[in-house]
């Protein structure tokens, strides 16, 4: 098993929920931000949405350092077959709510894990989309509206932390990966890398 220190393992995002998630492994990793454009395409489903983006961020990082270990990651959330993105404002925040209260909404998790380490420098990439399942309580409008002013967060899909006090909103999570409603399922990823010989508790 490689020694942990000469492996240059990359996080290609700027969020700072995921590199949170990241550094629990405890194992040593760098960000570096992918620039893509996540425009959905034309009657493609959400998991086929999450799918892509996350390889594509991966790929984007690994086209730029094609000797690291890259992983990428995307979400998107849907109801009713509707997709919900991040809200970026109070007021769309507040309609996203109104809208998902009492309601099960499904959040695609998808992860890429890209591996250039070997000899022919092909890219090898592993991918998996973790499903979760959120249902929300059925909250009046002023309570929605306190929450989103103490905890704002606009830059979350479907408006609420589940890790912080957006969990209050939440009636019941159904999910095979706890964290990957936060943004990074963990569980995928392990696996993944012990795929790929990067295990934990090294002694070397």
């Amino acid at each position: 098993m490689p020694s942990l220190s000469k492996i240059d393992l990359i996080l290609a995002s700027s969020s700072p929920y995921r590199k949170e998630l990241l550094s629990r492994l405890k194992l040593p990793f760098r960000v570096l931000a992918s620039d893509i454009d996540e425009t959905p395409i034309m009657g493609e489903s959400a998991e086929s949405i999450a799918l892509r983006l996350a390889q594509q961020k991966a790929l984007f990082v690994s086209n730029k350092i094609p000797e690291a270990v890259v992983i990428g990651s995307d979400q998107v959330a849907t109801l009713g077959g509707e997709l919900i993105g991040k809200p970026g404002s109070h007021a769309t925040a507040l309609q996203q709510l109104q809208k998902m209260r009492g309601k099960r909404v499904t959040f695609h998790t998808a992860i890429c894990v890209l591996d250039g380490r070997i000899n022919d420098k092909k890219q090898v990439a592993q991918i998996q989309n973790v499903q979760t399942f959120v249902t929300f309580r059925t909250l009046p409008d002023h309570e929605l509206d306190a929450y989103l002013k103490a905890e704002k967060p606009y830059d979350c899909a479907g408006s609420a932390k589940n890790e912080g006090l957006g969990i209050i909103l939440i009636e019941k999570i159904e999910s095979t990966d706890p964290t990957a409603l936060t943004g990074l399922p963990l569980i995928a990823l392990t696996t993944m890398l012990r795929n790929i010989g990067i295990g934990f508790f090294n002694s070397n």
